[in-house]
């Protein structure tokens, strides 16, 4: 036991004070409120990240410092003070900010309508934050390690100088092939390949449709197993005609789904191309109105947006959409974003290739919508916000990433005096933004075409940017806050990027409203958009009901 003792008493030798110190200032930051609860080995990640930046930066200062020739003669006494001094702070700090952060948790919880969770395990952030500063510290250390052996190989070579950086080219190179060269997409390549095997399951209750308005049913050219797991879920998925008619108490059709997966064609235009097929098969190209979704990663349609769709059109509607990847949305979201785009360009291109050669007065409304990542690789099928107002009649992206290029743009120009989190655009003519239904309620008057960006406050996916980690963003600058979001939230160089990067782990294991979870308010935000004459505010309650609680559709 001595001798362990020791042993952390010399490695706790090797450590910088000044790093300590400020690792211990980025310990208390990192337990401040972000966007979302964080349960408390989420929490023990992002401090135990905070700590190994803190003492970087620490060290860092301490380096410059002495590189400019300042180098002050400490006595042993002043040491000894400093040292204690030090201990003192963190036997008050440490435990204080474990339980401030807990309260400003259970804050965020009550916020997003979230049972509280036990104080009490936030005695083991401590404990994780110390376990992952370790690993960070020393995976750091061997860097530098690596980099002397190089430096001291090179000596034999070149002069030292010289060899300094040499070495330091070399490890900068390693890391820009593993993050971004060949072994890189190797891996990407990899991942779909392995990905596409647990693609074969079929989520329990859907069973294959029997009807021709359906693609994986008998009359469908399209194979039922090739449709991959989610295009499964949802052709197998949606309400009937019955249903429909049911809710709103008139005749309704039956609503039209086309879809088509990754592993139908070589290609994903190859891909596009036979859901057009499907779209002239089931007689899509003749209803009221087509939707164009781009999907997220395996192929997933949010189908809480897909119903209230069907729902307020009566069902005389047509659904096109497609799987592009093998990916999970997490991993497709680090990894992949170029395949989003090339996807969601290629399925509007190839449907509106088509629709535009109808006659125009039988050809059908022509809407868009994707969530996340859909609503990223959808919007790149436009040149920008009037080429989408141009060629489509409507349309609705749900939780949008920050990095999509058109809805930086469009929020980036809003009118002066709007929030980055609601941005009104030219008084809300044409373009809304909303996180409730209520936001839609704007004073100008409404043009026939709608476009509804439909973002949360809290939602870490739309507000999630590598600008957080040394810019405070408006949405962070602006008052009020959104409805779900904590005051006490404040911008912290650095922390606050870490913070949000870890909402965005359980961002979808929230309550309907808030964070990234869309649900019932796709009947209001679709009763708006498409606004049909014979629909009611009583029709969209009631869809609204049935779609909280899944309950059968009533009158």
């Amino acid at each position: 036991m001595r001798s362990v003792w020791d042993r952390i008493r010399r490695y706790c030798g090797t450590l910088h004070p000044v790093g300590l110190a400020f690792a211990l200032v980025f310990f208390t930051w990192s337990m401040t409120p972000s966007l979302l609860p964080r349960v408390w080995y989420l929490q023990g990640v992002a401090t135990g990240i905070s700590l190994a930046m803190g003492y970087a930066i620490g060290t860092l200062v301490a380096w410059t410092v002495r590189k400019c020739g300042v180098e002050p003669q400490w006595s042993e006494r002043t040491k000894k003070i400093a040292w204690r001094t030090m201990a003192v702070v963190a036997v008050i700090a440490v435990p204080l900010f474990l339980i401030l952060g807990a309260r400003w948790q259970r804050i965020v919880r009550e916020l997003v309508g979230m049972p509280r969770d036990s104080a009490a395990n936030y005695l083991l952030v401590a404990l994780i934050s110390l376990f992952i500063w370790f690993i960070l510290l020393e995976a750091s250390r061997g860097i530098r390690h690596s980099t002397n052996r190089l430096s001291q190989f090179a000596l034999r070579f070149v002069p030292k100088e010289a060899a300094k950086v040499a070495s330091l080219v070399v490890v900068l190179a390693l890391a820009v092939f593993v993050v971004n060269g060949a072994l890189y997409n190797g891996l990407i390549a990899f991942a779909n390949w392995s990905f596409s095997g647990a693609d074969t399951e079929t989520p329990d209750g859907i069973e294959q449709p029997l009807i021709a308005e359906r693609s994986g049913s008998p009359m469908s050219a399209e194979a039922w197993d090739s449709l991959g797991q989610e295009g499964r879920t949802f052709m197998g998925s949606g309400p009937t005609a019955a249903e429909i008619t049911a809710l709103t108490g008139r005749e309704a059709k039956q609503p039209i789904r086309v879809y088509a997966g990754r592993e139908s064609s070589d290609s994903i235009r190859g891909v596009a191309n036979r859901v057009v097929d499907e779209l002239k098969r089931t007689g899509g190209f003749d209803r009221g109105t087509l939707a164009v979704v781009t999907t997220t990663g395996r192929g997933w349609v949010n189908e809480d947006v897909a119903s209230a769709f069907e729902y307020v059109e009566d069902g005389d509607t047509a659904i096109a959409s497609m799987q592009y990847s093998f990916l999970p949305s997490p991993l497709a979201f680090i990894a992949d974003r170029e395949t989003p785009m090339v996807a969601g360009r290629a399925l509007f291109n190839a449907v509106f290739a088509e629709w535009i050669n109808l006659p125009v007065e039988t050809r059908p409304e022509l809407v868009v919508f994707g969530e996340s990542l859909g609503s990223y690789g959808g919007q790149a099928a436009f040149a920008g916000d009037q080429d989408m107002m141009t060629r489509v009649d409507g349309a609705l992206w749900v939780g949008t990433p920050n990095f999509t290029e058109q809805w930086q743009e469009i929020t980036n120009n809003r009118d002066s005096g709007s929030r980055e989190i609601l941005p009104v655009i030219d008084g809300g003519e044409s373009i809304r933004f909303a996180a409730d239904p209520i936001d839609l309620e704007l004073e100008a008057d409404w043009a026939d075409d709608r476009i509804v960006y439909w973002q949360h406050a809290s939602d870490p996916i739309t507000w999630w940017s590598f600008d957080l980690l040394l810019n405070k963003p408006d949405w962070l600058s602006e008052k009020p806050e959104g409805r779900d979001v904590d005051p006490g939230m404040t911008w912290i160089p650095l922390v606050t990027f870490w913070q949000v990067t870890l909402d965005m782990v359980f961002s979808a294991d929230v309550p309907s409203g808030h964070g990234h979870n869309y649900g019932e308010d796709a009947a209001d935000m679709w009763a708006n958009i498409l606004h049909p004459t014979t629909w009611t505010p009583e029709n969209t309650e009631h869809l609204r009901a049935l779609l909280t609680n899944n309950v059968e559709p009533t009158k």
